[in-house]
């Protein structure tokens, strides 16, 4: 079945002395999916990899791969490959040595070793590089040499430990696009480290949002930004202007701004008080007109691909993050706003039952 579970852990415990580092965690991954961790340093992310690894044995609990119960086995019996942070290749081989290292040590004749190395450099677009040594060629394609050497030895499961994180902005970009590629194209079932927000959504099927050792959240990446269960995930996934707020089933109001809310946004959500959260990119300036309300622009910065403003309305200071080809300096001397319902979430306050 295409959408069977194919990583499972059940009830996992990892302790390091008297500390718990991951305490009682169920994690699911189905066949052919990425899915990311995603939290702070010291969440717990990486442990949880290299418990699925074979790296770290649990405290406690059961790791389970393909149906088989791995909890004890080794790295070598669990047929999986780890793309790491630090590349990890071996400077004194070439680069088609490094790809054709595991198949080697798998015993498999030269000629097919050569044929599967080949193909791989191929795929990561390293075609004709083979000879070349670490050291000859960038930390974008040293990256790229890792990524082939994982899946020259088409493992059940890859795993992805943050790596992306030495390589520069367009580079991640790039990379990014390539792993999914690859990851889709060849339906690798896939757990994916990283404490990058924009990296997390780029290249997942499903996010999930760690903090103390403990899932605070999982779903899809529109999921966890439109729709955050706590304050935490709320921060954690972006800026979000907060107020406190009344919802009648129907309608938003927002300190006297009314505003109909968006049916999936609200769904079983009951009629009450709530701490409203706004997306800094779903408020809206213009100089004036139907629905909008006066605010006051107190400062503004130039970003490049946008503007960064903040306003003063209702007594609150707001922020908001414009499109360059919609904000024009003059607002600043008499702006109103709207919002959208689209950035528009609501988390039960101190006084919802």
């Amino acid at each position: 079945m295409e959408n069977e579970n194919f990583v499972v852990l059940k009830n996992v415990c990892k302790r390091f002395g008297d500390k718990t580092v991951i305490g009682n965690l169920d994690l699911e991954i189905k066949k052919g999916s990425l899915v990311t961790l995603l939290g702070p340093s010291g969440c717990g992310k990486t442990t949880v990899l290299r418990l699925v690894a074979g790296l770290e044995k649990p405290s406690s609990g059961q790791i389970f791969i393909d149906g088989e119960d791995v909890t004890n086995t080794s790295i070598q019996q669990r047929d999986i490959c780890m793309v790491f942070q630090s590349y990890a290749l071996f400077p004194h081989m070439s680069l088609a040595d490094n790809v054709g290292y595991g198949l080697k040590m798998l015993g498999l004749e030269k000629a097919e070793i050569k044929q599967r190395v080949n193909e791989a450099l191929k795929l990561v677009d390293l075609e004709g590089f083979g000879e070349r040594y670490v050291d000859q060629i960038s930390g974008g394609q040293q990256q790229r040499v890792a990524l082939a050497r994982a899946l020259v030895l088409k493992p059940k499961v890859l795993l992805f430990d943050e790596p992306l994180s030495n390589l520069d902005a367009n580079l991640r970009r790039n990379m990014r696009e390539t792993i999914r590629e690859l990851q889709q194209r060849f339906n690798i079932t896939s757990l994916y480290v990283t404490h990058d927000q924009a990296e997390a959504f780029a290249v997942s099927d499903t996010v999930i949002v760690m903090k103390d050792g403990d899932i605070m959240q999982q779903g899809t990446p529109t999921e966890l930004y439109q729709h955050p269960a706590s304050m935490f995930m709320a921060n954690f996934m972006g800026e979000a202007n907060m107020f406190t707020g009344h919802f009648d089933g129907e309608t938003i109001d927002i300190h006297g701004y009314r505003l109909k809310a968006k049916q999936e946004n609200v769904a079983n959500i009951a009629a009450g008080e709530y701490e409203i959260g706004v997306r800094p990119e779903a408020i809206l300036l213009a100089e004036e007109g139907e629905a909008c309300q006066q605010c006051k622009v107190s400062s503004f910065a130039y970003m490049g691909s946008m503007y960064e403003v903040v306003v003063e309305w209702q007594g609150h200071e707001l922020l908001l993050q414009l499109n360059s080809s919609q904000f024009d300096a003059s607002y600043a001397d008499h702006a109103y706003l709207t919002i959208n319902p689209n950035g528009v979430f609501l988390l039960p306050n101190a006084n919802h039952a």
